[in-house]
């Protein structure tokens, strides 16, 4: 959202953020000085709705962009108790299903002016269960920074990051949500041919104390960093061997996947959602199945052990993030999509 929100200031787009005051992003947007609105959105209540629909009335936006089932809702609602219908566009980031219930169909078929995915997957899938109109879906992967976001010396970031410089290095960079895996590969590393492998998991979220605990219960709590978040996740993917992503549900085009390839790190992924769009098996990355921790071992003792593979996988990745996912595109695309939902609020 941020980078989309500066990629449209920077070409003179006038833009404002409605977000929790306590949510993290609040923070952030106001840090990079956009133009950011509190408001007690966190959840689907009457308060949260009157909040929605007094801030729309006093901006006046000329589209609103929506991100997640609560903000979508809340937006849909807000602008049909409204007599001056702004246009919505709504983004799908996650593959997980939508309900084909009436409330569904209103909210994606008939108050949302276009809605956007991240993979064309993503696009397909909700044509076909909501009965959409084509035209009315569009798949954008999110676009990255490919100035940020490339390859870098190995060994200076390990040393920069305190992590041994000889010992082979996966990692993930993920929220720590059940379906994103994490537990599958701590399994799978605790069984890795190579005992000096080491691996790092960026990230905070619900799931920290339980991989924790099973770390020490696997016995390789001394083999396992886990730094928390990180402002600043470029130096932790350009310190690794191999960035694996095991998600078992909900993925989109996970945007992790792609700044991995795009610094030049062979990554090791599931067949989950859209990702197969960016991992092809055996070209640009390895896909294995979702909760097969035995499967996810034997792809990352291959890996390892065979630097020619590892280093086809890392240039054939990098190659493709340069082609196809820089921010540039994203904002290209987006920007059009905007403009054609203020001028035709329909869909043909």
């Amino acid at each position: 959202m941020l980078s989309e929100m500066a990629g449209m200031a920077a070409r003179g787009h006038e833009l404002a953020l409605f977000c929790p005051p306590e949510s993290r992003i609040y923070d952030e947007a106001r840090s990079r000085g956009l133009i950011v609105s509190a408001l007690p959105i966190a959840k689907k209540n009457v308060k949260a709705l009157f909040a929605m629909r007094r801030e729309l009335r006093r901006l006046q936006p000329d589209v609103v962009v929506t991100h997640s089932s609560t903000d979508s809702w809340l937006t849909a609602l807000s602008i049909a108790l409204d007599p001056v219908k702004v246009p919505l566009v709504r983004i799908r980031h996650i593959s997980a299903t939508v309900s084909r219930n009436v409330a569904s169909r209103w909210l994606y078929g008939r108050a949302a002016a276009r809605i956007v995915t991240t993979g064309e997957r993503l696009r397909e899938t909700l044509i076909r269960d909501l009965d959409l109109v084509p035209e009315q879906v569009t798949s954008i992967p999110t676009g990255i920074d490919l100035e940020y976001y490339s390859p870098g010396n190995r060994f200076a970031a390990r040393r920069q990051l305190g992590l041994k410089e000889e010992a082979p290095l996966i990692g993930i960079v993920a929220t720590l949500r059940s379906w994103k895996g994490h537990r599958y590969l701590l399994e799978a590393f605790a069984g890795m041919s190579n005992a000096d492998a080491h691996l790092v998991i960026v990230g905070d979220g619900p799931g920290r104390e339980n991989l924790r605990l099973q770390a020490n219960e696997l016995g390789i709590t001394g083999r396992v960093t886990m730094p928390g978040n990180q402002n600043h996740v470029a130096p932790w993917l350009s310190a690794l061997d191999v960035f694996v992503l095991p998600s078992y549900a909900n993925e989109g085009v996970p945007q992790a996947l792609m700044q991995a390839q795009a610094c030049g790190i062979a990554v090791i992924s599931t067949a989950v959602g859209a990702i197969p769009e960016i991992v092809e098996d055996g070209v640009s990355g390895l896909l294995v199945p979702p909760r097969d921790a035995d499967a996810l071992r034997n792809a990352l003792n291959k890996v390892l052990d065979d630097a020619d593979l590892r280093s086809r996988l890392a240039d054939a990745g990098l190659a493709q993030a340069r082609r196809r996912y820089s921010d540039k595109i994203m904002i290209d695309r987006m920007e059009a999509v905007l403009a054609d939902a203020i001028v035709r609020p329909r869909a043909s």
